[in-house]
């Protein structure tokens, strides 16, 4: 048998691909490591020398590991080339391999277009040939109802009265076809949301092999990729200030799903087994109401799952829900989820005021005030959108308007500020990144297309006859926006 020692190598080398080598170096160093295994069979038993009668089952070894490592390469890739989340594949709103148009119109590079359920406002995921989303739609008569006595509501909000059936809807990502649509439950909310919002503000999340999808207070749910539903994990009805309704995307951790039940009531952050349901753990925070989806990344060699909010930002161990790290400084209403690069997580919200810290990674405790927020901004931040982390550039817009400002991620040198994006309006969307420019939809149906760089340059703006709250997604040359009733696929043609 193969020593402990060549055993051993063969798995740092598989945990080099899996932290994501570019494709073409991948394949190099899977031929240099097969030369590697080559080497360390022949020596492998020592002064025993490499007898003949093992040689076939050695060669067998040397195969089946070859077809494990590049199993491994080709998953990876197809990963690089899917959006299984919110964010894009690493949940940085950065498309590796996406290089989309930068004009379109409706008469002008749609590739298909197809009227959507109503109504949702989550951010699709691609995987493959499919896509998914969620959606809520009206079952039976609604009729606006009184809110509950002594509970305030925000300007507008909802109070509805009536059924929703709360969907996961698999589309063919080639035609947008509905492929298969499955309702998770049927409920009667029971509290409404923002004018703005919907019922199905969760985007889903899938590994490849699994999609699940939160509905909040309604539940979380795992299917398999023909439809099948697996198992449904209960979760807390939330009370959400204002009544401005849910939307913190669950996050894949490793082998777990973690959700973030910020409301005004007990708050609470669990995992869950992504195969069982099961509930890993559990673990109380002392937390009101936030809408920042939770952010996973590994610091030295242990996951940690980042949450934004309005009292504390902080980091819990993946594996015990443990708190690792906490820092004050973001303000009220936290929307925006966090992004890292260059050791440091970046922090941002901007609700009656502004905040965005760079945190470095690698430390615990109260890091308030602390060394460890190594630059800090109090201006131009966002209040929904999530900041974009392109190449040392992070990319902010101020508040919901469409306004943009470029900083120095490692120093927070201002690059430009507070430039006009002319004709976008409100803005809700997360930035997207793809082939040396940003993508930026607005509420009312314009999008700008923005030269990724330390100088501001408008390269297009495109108008649908769509509003989209959901962020874009860009798989390869293609760009998918979801708007209130359509979905679109924007090619070059």
């Amino acid at each position: 048998m193969l020593r402990s020692e060549s055993a051993a190598k063969a798995c740092r080398s598989l945990s080099r691909f899996a932290a994501g080598m570019e494709f073409a170096n991948a394949l190099g160093a899977l031929i240099s490591l097969a030369a590697r295994f080559t080497m360390a069979l022949k020596v492998a038993d020592g002064n025993a020398g490499f007898r003949r009668k093992d040689e076939a089952m050695r060669k067998n070894i040397l195969i089946a590991l070859f077809g494990l490592l590049l199993a491994s390469v080709l998953a990876m890739d197809a990963s690089a080339d899917s959006w299984p989340a919110w964010r894009g594949p690493n949940a940085n709103g950065i498309a590796p391999n996406g290089d989309p148009p930068i004009s379109w119109s409706e008469t002008k590079n749609v590739k298909w277009k197809v009227e959507l359920p109503k109504s949702g406002s989550s951010t699709p995921i691609v995987w493959g040939d499919k896509i998914f989303l969620t959606t809520a739609v009206p079952v039976g008569k609604h009729r606006e109802a009184a809110p509950s006595s002594g509970r305030r509501r925000g300007p507008n909000a909802s109070s509805v009265s009536g059924a929703y059936a709360f969907k996961l809807i698999c589309l063919d990502r080639l035609t947008g076809k509905v492929l298969w649509q499955q309702t998770a439950t049927e409920a009667t909310p029971h509290e409404g949301h923002h004018p703005t919002a919907s019922f199905a503000s969760y985007s889903p999340i899938t590994d490849g092999e699994f999609v699940w999808a939160s509905f909040g207070s309604r539940g979380l749910f795992c299917y398999d990729f023909d439809g099948a539903l697996l198992w449904k994990a209960d979760l807390i009805e939330m009370r959400k200030r204002m009544t401005f309704g849910e939307g913190a995307s669950p996050a894949l951790a490793g082998d777990k799903i973690i959700v973030v039940m910020d409301h005004q009531g007990p708050s609470k952050i669990a995992a869950f087994n992504k195969k069982s349901g099961e509930k890993v753990w559990e673990t109380d925070r002392d937390e009101i109401t936030s809408w920042a989806t939770p952010f996973v990344l590994e610091v030295d060699g242990r996951l940690q799952v980042v949450t934004s909010a309005t009292a504390l930002t902080r980091a819990y161990d993946v594996e015990t829900g443990d708190l690792v790290w906490q820092v004050g400084g973001m303000t009220a209403n936290t929307i925006p989820s966090p992004v890292a690069g260059f050791g440091h997580v970046y922090l941002t919200s901007g609700f009656r005021g502004y905040a965005l810290q760079a945190v470095r990674l690698g430390e615990s405790g109260d890091l308030s005030g602390s060394s460890a927020i190594t630059w800090q901004i109090d201006r131009n931040t966002p209040y929904v959108a999530s900041p974009l982390l392109y190449g040392d550039r992070i990319y902010v817009l101020a508040d919901r308007k469409a306004i943009l400002s470029c900083y120095d991620a490692r120093t927070g040198e201002p690059q430009y500020e507070r430039q006009d994006l002319e004709g976008m309006g409100v803005i809700y969307a997360s930035l997207v990144g793809a082939s040396g420019k940003i993508y930026i939809a607005g509420r009312e149906g314009a999008v700008t297309v923005v030269k990724h760089g330390g100088e501001f340059e408008v390269l297009a703006t495109n108008r649908l006859d769509d509003g989209f709250d959901a962020s874009p997604v860009v798989i390869s040359d293609e760009l998918y926006l979801r708007g209130r009733t359509y979905l679109y696929c924007i090619a070059e043609l």
